[in-house]
């Protein structure tokens, strides 16, 4: 694994506000199963370069619990997932604070703007990671976590629980059980 880098100062997270940072995709041609969709950067994520990087974000322990990978990545080996058949992207790409920042026009230009993506990289799954801002990305207001019944330019879409600390009422254990249901899902 590699070793913690030193955390962003203060002012290193104020001029990451608006930030954005890019995707991380298997080069064009290469297989890519599964897309997974964060809402938007975090601060800490925008000013590393890493997604899903802030300290207490479930994300990359839900992926090597689930079977995703076979270890536990930091957020600085995000190129590796690659490898893996995986890539990132965010339904919004500037950086904020807090996914409350966004409005929700901000949201549905994303569910647009994933639509052109998946045309041009084809992944078997988009899988969102935040059932609230999927629900209003896609005008989806019923939704669940789980598979959803529409797909998205022939990529099958899937809810997963937001991995964000701050998401309380899913535990380490729960959302790794989303993320396995996913990847089981693929098996079939």
């Amino acid at each position: 694994m590699t070793p913690s880098p030193v955390p962003p100062s203060p002012a290193d997270l104020a001029a990451a506000a608006n930030r954005t940072i890019p995707d991380v995709l298997p080069p064009p041609g290469a297989p890519l199963r599964v897309l997974f969709c964060g809402i938007n950067p975090s601060l800490y994520s925008a000013a590393t370069g890493w997604h899903f990087a802030r300290p207490g974000n479930r994300f990359w322990p839900a992926l090597h619990l689930s079977g995703f990978t076979p270890r536990l990545l930091a957020p600085a080996e995000q190129d590796l997932l690659a490898g893996y058949g995986l890539g990132i992207t965010n339904l919004v790409a500037r950086a904020t604070a807090q996914a409350a920042e966004l409005d929700p026009a901000e949201l549905r230009a994303g569910g647009e703007r994933l639509a052109a993506l998946i045309a041009d990289r084809r992944p078997g799954v988009l899988a969102v990671a935040g059932v609230t801002a999927y629900r209003t990305a896609f005008a989806r207001p019923r939704a669940t976590i789980g598979p959803q019944p529409d797909a998205l330019g022939g990529a099958r879409l899937w809810v997963l629980p937001n991995p964000s600390g701050l998401n309380a009422s899913w535990t380490l254990p729960r959302i790794a059980e989303a993320f396995r249901e996913l990847r089981e899902s693929q098996a079939r």
